[in-house]
């Protein structure tokens, strides 16, 4: 009898712990809607206009950014750059020449390191620490932030949104995946296979041989304006949605029913 309840006590044990971890998880992380509706953090834009908006990450390089700022240029787009400060800091005239050109210039963190491994005061310090190199080049501060990878939980949105900057990803179905150089053929068809209004598209300018990315480009962008798209930067994009603003001092969980 005796061990019967040792086992039935262990067992109970055993249950509140796992029950206790399952609910540590899902506080740390919501479903993506959750954040989304609080417009603390934004994946895409769905909307009536053909409008997308185009996004490199990882740069500037001092090769593939100008020549994806002359393709831009000839397809009258825009688009927003997610630039890691220590790049800036290394490319100051091709971080110049992308906001004289009119492009959106945001937040990759400085060296692009883990942020689940970062503390709270770690992430604030080190968008600060972005912001003051991109300021210091632009005379203009970043609103929206990316972070490495695309990974998310509430810890993390909460300390970007208290800084000020929204939180910004990318449409699941436009992760065109160009890192890992797979041809340019296949960025192509990824992107213009799957486009829909509102689209974030995840594009990269720096980072390692981005030679694939301006060939797909190259069809890609006379494709999309063929098509009848605008391309916008993401803040413009997010214009057309009253859920996304710029937030200070928002805590998601504080503000969730």
């Amino acid at each position: 009898m005796k061990n019967i309840s040792n086992w039935i006590a262990v067992l109970v044990l055993l249950f509140v712990c796992i029950s206790t971890t399952y609910s540590h998880a899902s506080e740390l992380k919501r479903p993506r809607s959750f954040y989304e509706n609080q417009g603390s953090a934004v994946w895409e834009v769905p909307n009536p206009s053909k409008s997308v908006a185009i996004t490199f990450d990882d740069g500037p390089s001092e090769t593939y950014t100008p020549e994806i700022l002359d393709l831009l240029a000839k397809y009258d787009a825009k688009a927003t750059f997610f630039v890691m400060g220590s790049r800036a800091e290394e490319n100051p005239d091709v971080i110049r020449q992308t906001a004289l050109a009119g492009h959106e210039i945001a937040n990759h963190t400085y060296s692009h390191g883990s942020m689940p491994r970062m503390s709270t005061t770690e992430i604030k310090e080190d968008l600060n620490r972005t912001n003051d190199v991109i300021e210091g080049i632009t005379n203009t501060s970043t609103t929206l932030f990316r972070p490495p990878g695309g990974y998310y939980d509430t810890r993390i949105i909460n300390a970007v949104n208290e800084e000020g900057y929204t939180f910004v990803l990318w449409s699941w179905h436009q992760d065109t995946y160009d890192w890992k150089q797979p041809g340019a053929g296949k960025i192509v068809a990824n992107v213009l296979t799957k486009v829909q209004n509102g689209d974030i598209i995840l594009f990269h300018d720096g980072g390692g041989d981005r030679s694939q990315t301006v060939q797909a480009l190259k069809k890609i962008l006379p494709e999309l304006k063929k098509r009848g798209y605008q391309l916008v930067t993401v803040s413009e994009l997010m214009r057309m949605d009253p859920r996304y603003q710029y937030l200070k001092e928002l805590n998601v969980e504080e503000t969730w029913n």
